[in-house]
């Protein structure tokens, strides 16, 4: 095992190569879907993560995206990151990356620029990590529909895996969140002169309506069920002939995420001769704390091994890729990156104070999970 010393000194040591690599990785915009873009901070991130593991990574390419594997033979420890962002093209000029008083601003510093620059950082301080795999994605913002075959089969072949989304505004780790779903209803009305003759239309905009209200009874205690983008209608003068609703869901059981998707699937219209089509269903199940409590308590071990304080957990209602990786069964912790919150608004924020000792808890707790006697860290 790494002396706890050694790691914190380390960490230390690195005050000014964490404060460097975060500004160079926000000040390179990652926009979601752009594959120019995201192919420069691919270029960046492999540059580092090579020199760091020496061993080259694997440029996964599909669909034109670049994800970034650094795999290991016998992998017992998987650290999961994302690069894309959910900013445009030029964010960065009219919001460039700044420190104040501790605390940095920028597109994507907190989800999850920062959470990767610790990992990198982390995987300096260790001995060894011939034993730890690296996956760095880029489209996790959009539903990761080309890096979850990916994140699953690397989850698989590993004991445990180490997300570096962001932690809770207060340091929390996250020991469970919510699974989700997405559907979009389109209805099928049929056109008529809005003025002259409406009653030989069928309203697709009233149809939806009713829907919106249809889909958001589903709700229940712990359980959302939001409408969220509508469309309906092309002009002024003419009754809808077709609209269509998107839902977004959220749950923290797979039971409750199962019984709003029989019921979304279910929905009849209200209005004679609308037609109906329901699309999506499930896309990620709940991450369970079954699956973090073991590596959450040595996440514990570790923060007081640093003469850190125990760092708390906390449920989060958002998903990430940790809900993939938990679904396969493997052991999973989410909430290693940075100390900050805003996420997805212009007051994205993180606590650069925070970088050094979140890097070094990292990095311990690697070395704990692969000085582990058992094969998987039991609950």
């Amino acid at each position: 095992m790494t002396d706890a010393d050694a790691i914190r000194h380390g960490a230390h040591a690195r005050t000014e190569v964490l404060h460097d690599r975060l500004r160079e990785l926000v000040s390179l915009e990652s926009p979601p879907g752009d594959t120019a873009r995201l192919s420069r901070c691919a270029d960046l991130l492999e540059q580092w993560g090579t020199a760091i593991l020496r061993r080259p990574a694997r440029r996964i390419t599909v669909d034109g995206l670049p994800h970034l594997l650094w795999p290991a033979t016998d992998q017992r420890v998987l650290l999961l990151g994302h690069y894309d962002t959910v900013w445009p093209a030029g964010t960065v000029d009219e919001w460039p990356y700044s420190v104040t008083n501790g605390i940095a601003s920028g597109p994507g510093v907190c989800d999850m620029k920062a959470g990767i620059v610790q990992q990198l950082t982390a995987l300096e301080l260790l001995g060894d990590t011939s034993s730890v795999g690296l996956l760095l994605t880029c489209d996790e913002e959009t539903g990761s529909p080309t890096s979850r075959p990916l994140i699953e089969e690397q989850a698989a072949r590993s004991r445990a895996v180490l997300v570096g989304e962001p932690s809770t505004e207060s340091g929390a780790l996250k020991i469970a969140r919510k699974g989700g779903s997405v559907y979009r209803i389109a209805v099928k009305g049929r056109a008529a002169h809005a003025g002259v003759e409406p009653h030989r239309g069928v309203n697709a905009a009233v149809e939806l309506a009713h829907q919106v209200l249809a889909v958001q009874a589903l709700a229940a205690d712990g359980t959302s069920v939001t409408p969220t983008v509508l469309s309906a209608g092309t002009m002024t003068n003419v009754v809808p002939e077709s609209a269509t609703l998107a839902v977004d869901v959220r749950a923290w059981t797979a039971a409750e995420l199962d019984r709003v998707d029989r019921m979304i699937h279910a929905i009849t219209p209200r209005l004679a001769d609308a037609v109906l089509t329901v699309g999506g269903g499930v896309n990620r199940y709940p991450l369970q704390p079954e699956l973090t409590r073991p590596l959450f308590r040595l996440a514990q071990e570790a923060a007081r091994a640093l003469g850190q304080p125990e760092p708390e957990g906390a449920w989060a209602p958002g998903a990430s890729d940790a809900n993939f990786t938990g679904s396969v069964g493997v052991a999973t912790l989410d909430g290693l990156g940075g100390v900050g919150g805003g996420s997805h608004s212009r007051a994205e924020w993180v606590d650069v104070t925070q970088l050094v000792p979140r890097t070094a808890l990292l990095a311990a707790l690697i070395d704990r999970i692969l000085t582990a006697p058992t094969r998987h860290p039991h609950p």
